[in-house]
C-alpha cells in the first residue's frame, strides 16, 4: 500500500486564518464562546470537540514554538521571556476551562450516538482528568513548569576545556571512545567534575520540585505523587505492581547477560579494573566510528536510510527540511538531549537534538526519525486527542524505527565492517538500556513514595537501586560521589517525572517489531505503520496488536526477547 503525506494543514474553521496571540486577552473570547456553547444535538457535540481541538492544537504550536526557540537558544532572555509568558499567563489561565469542557463533553446525553473513531479512548481520558482535576493545584502547576526549566538552562551552559578547546558535555563524550585509556578518563573526570560543581543546586532544584509535586498530589487526594503520576498520564493499562514485575524480571534476566558482556569487555581490554570510562571504547582497539561530520551530513544519510526501506519515510523527513524543522548540532547555548516536538496545527514536527559525530547520534535521528513518522502519519486525525498518543505508544514508533533501519546502516559507512561494529554496539546499547530504566523508574517509586527524604538519603536509595541494576564489574573506587550524582544527569527526573518506564515497555515492543520485521519485512512494516496511523483511537494493548506484537513485560516474555537479541548479537560478531 502506497502511503501518501499531505503537505498542507487543515484551514481554521473557528479561529481566523490571521488570528495571532499576544496576550491572554487577545484569545479569551474563543474560550467564551466555546464555553457558551450549548449542545443540543449530536452535531452540537462533535462540532464544540471539533472547535476545543483547533483551539489547544493552535495553543500547543504556539507553545511548542517558544519552547523550541528557548532550547535552541537557552541564553536568550527575549525567548526565555516568550515561554515565560505562555507559562505565566497562557497556560494557568487556559487550564481553568478545561474541566468545565470535559464536563460538558462526558455530561451530554448524546455521548452514546458518537461514532467509534477514538472517541470512547478519549472519554475515558476526560473522565479521568476531571476525577483528577483541582483548581488550587492550577498555580502549582505554572511553579512546576518555571522550575523545570531551570534544570536546562543549568545544565546546557556546562562546557569543559579538551586539548585547548572549549566542548559542549555531548561534544567531550565522544572522546570516551578513544583508544588512549589516559584521556579518556581525563574527559571522563571533566565532565563528570563538571556536573558535580552544580550538584548542590540541582539537590536543591529537586528537593522543590518533589515537594510541590506531593502537594499537587495531596490536593487531588492521592497519598503520593507516584499515584497521581498514574492518574494524569492516563496509565489504563498496567499499575506499580505492574512496574515492580518488570523491575524484578530485568534484575533476573537482564543484569546476568550485562554482567557477562562487562566481564568479557574487561578480559578483551585486559584490564585489572573495568573503569566507567572503559565503557564505550571499541574492545579491540579501533578508531571510533565517525559516522557523519556535520548535522546537515547525518540528515541526508538519514534520509536516504528511509527511502531505501519505503520512500514514504524519507517523503516526511523531506517534507520537514522543506519546513526547516531540523536543528541537529550540538552547540555553546543549547539544552542538552534530543526530541521531536509535534506541532498541531501545521502537522510537521521539529527534531531537536545535539550530533556530535557519534553513532549514538545517528541512533538519535533514526529514533527521531520515527516519531516524526509518527506525528505526520496522525497529523489529520480530526481531534487533537487522537492526536496525543501515550508515551508508550510514541515510544514503540521511535525505538522500532532504530531497529528496522539497521539493515541499511551501511549508508553511515564506507567499509561494511564499520556498519556490523554500529549495528553491535547498538545491540549492546539495549541491553545497557532496560536495566538504566528499571534503575530510574524504582528511583522515582522510592522519590514520591518519600516525598520527605534528605538529600543523604536520596543518595542512599539511588546507591542501592542503581547496584540491583548495574554490572557488579565495573570499578567505581574513587569516584563514588560520581556515581551516587548519576541521576542528576537524567532530565527525565526533572522535567517529566514517571516518564521513563514508557522507554522499556516500548523498547520489548520495538525488539517485537524487529522480530517480525527480520522474518517478514514488507509485512512487519506494513503493520508496524497500521498502529502508528491510529494514533489514540484505540486501546493500547489494541495499538500493539495491531503492530502484530503483545502489551506484555512479564519476565518470561522479557527472557525470551532477551534471547533473540544475543542471537541477533552472536550472529553480528560471528559473521
Amino acid at each position: 500500500m502506497t502511503r501518501q503525506i499531505s503537505a498542507q494543514s487543515s484551514p481554521r474553521k473557528f479561529l481566523a486564518q490571521d488570528f495571532q496571540l499576544s496576550t491572554w486577552e487577545s484569545v479569551l473570547s474563543y474560550f467564551e464562546q466555546l464555553s457558551a456553547t450549548e449542545i443540543t444535538s449530536l452535531e452540537d457535540l462533535i462540532l464544540f470537540c471539533e472547535n476545543r481541538s483547533e483551539l489547544e492544537s493552535y495553543l500547543s504550536e504556539n507553545f511548542a514554538w517558544r519552547y523550541i526557540k528557548m532550547s535552541c537558544d537557552n541564553q536568550n532572555e527575549a525567548h526565555q521571556l516568550s515561554y515565560q509568558q505562555f507559562v505565566n499567563e497562557i497556560m494557568p489561565n487556559a487550564s481553568v476551562f478545561d474541566d468545565a469542557w470535559n464536563k460538558k463533553v462526558t455530561e451530554s446525553r448524546f455521548i452514546s450516538e458518537l461514532p467509534d473513531t477514538g472517541y470512547a479512548v478519549m472519554l475515558r481520558g476526560m473522565k479521568k482528568s476531571i476525577e483528577i482535576f483541582r483548581e488550587e493545584n492550577i498555580p502549582l502547576f505554572t511553579e512546576l513548569q518555571n522550575l523545570q526549566t531551570q534544570y536546562g538552562a543549568s545544565t546546557g551552559s556546562l562546557m569543559v576545556e579538551i586539548d585547548g578547546e572549549e566542548k559542549t558535555l555531548q561534544q567531550a563524550n565522544a572522546y570516551l571512545e578513544s583508544t588512549d585509556r589516559t584521556k579518556r578518563q581525563e574527559v571522563y573526570e571533566k565532565v563528570s567534575g563538571a556536573r558535580l560543581a552544580i550538584q548542590e543546586n540541582l539537590d536543591t532544584l529537586f528537593n522543590q520540585l518533589v515537594e510541590k509535586r506531593h502537594e499537587v498530589a495531596l490536593n487531588a487526594g492521592f497519598a503520593n505523587y507516584r499515584d497521581y503520576s498514574f492518574a494524569s498520564l492516563g496509565r489504563f493499562d498496567y499499575t506499580p505492581a505492574d512496574c515492580f514485575e518488570f523491575h524484578e524480571a530485568v534484575a533476573n534476566t537482564v543484569v546476568p547477560i550485562i554482567n557477562q558482556q562487562a566481564e568479557k569487555r574487561k578480559k578483551a581490554l585486559q584490564l585489572e579494573a573495568l573503569k566507567p570510562w572503559d565503557k564505550s571504547v571499541d574492545v579491540l582497539g579501533r578508531k571510533p566510528l565517525k559516522p557523519f561530520e556535520t548535522g546537515k551530513e547525518l540528515l541526508d544519510k538519514t534520509i536516504q536510510v528511509f527511502e531505501n526501506i519505503d520512500p514514504f519515510l524519507s517523503n516526511c523527513l523531506k517534507e520537514m527540511v522543506k519546513l526547516n524543522r531540523f536543528d541537529l548540532d550540538s552547540r555553546k547555548g543549547k539544552n542538552p538531549g534530543g526530541y521531536n516536538y509535534p506541532l498541531e496545527e501545521s502537522g510537521f514536527p521539529f527534531i531537536f537534538m545535539n550530533a556530535a559525530g557519534q553513532v549514538r547520534d545517528m541512533v538519535t535521528l533514526l529514533h527521531e526519525g520515527g516519531h516524526a513518522v509518527h506525528s505526520i502519519l496522525t497529523k489529520d486525525l480530526s481531534l487533537n486527542a487522537f492526536r496525543n498518543f501515550p508515551s508508550e505508544v510514541a515510544e514503540l514508533a521511535s525505538m522500532s524505527m532504530e531497529l528496522i533501519t539497521m539493515d541499511e546502516w551501511d549508508q553511515y559507512f564506507q567499509d561494511p565492517k564499520d556498519a556490523k561494529r554500529a549495528k553491535i554496539k547498538h545491540l549492546e546499547d539495549i541491553l545497557d538500556t532496560l536495566p538504566w530504566v528499571a534503575t530510574i523508574d524504582a528511583f522515582q517509586h522510592w522519590i514520591y513514595e518519600n516525598p520527605t527524604h534528605s538529600v543523604e538519603e536520596r543518595s542512599k536509595a539511588w546507591n542501592r537501586i542503581f547496584s540491583t541494576f548495574s554490572d557488579s564489574i565495573t570499578d567505581w573506587s574513587g569516584i563514588e560521589q560520581v556515581k551516587a550524582k548519576l541521576w542528576q544527569k537524567q532530565l527525565h527526573l526533572f522535567e517529566v517525572p514517571f516518564y521513563y518506564i514508557e522507554y522499556a515497555i516500548a523498547q520489548l515492543g520495538a525488539l517485537a517489531v524487529w522480530r517480525n520485521y527480520c522474518e517478514n519485512p514488507s509485512q512487519a512494516l506494513n503493520q508496524y505503520l497500521d498502529a502508528l496511523c491510529l494514533g489514540y483511537t484505540k486501546p493500547m494493548k489494541e495499538i500493539y496488536a495491531t503492530a502484530g506484537i503483545s502489551f506484555n513485560f512479564s519476565q518470561t516474555y522479557i527472557a525470551e526477547l532477551m534471547d533473540f537479541l544475543v542471537e541477533k548479537i552472536n550472529q553480528l560478531e560471528e559473521s
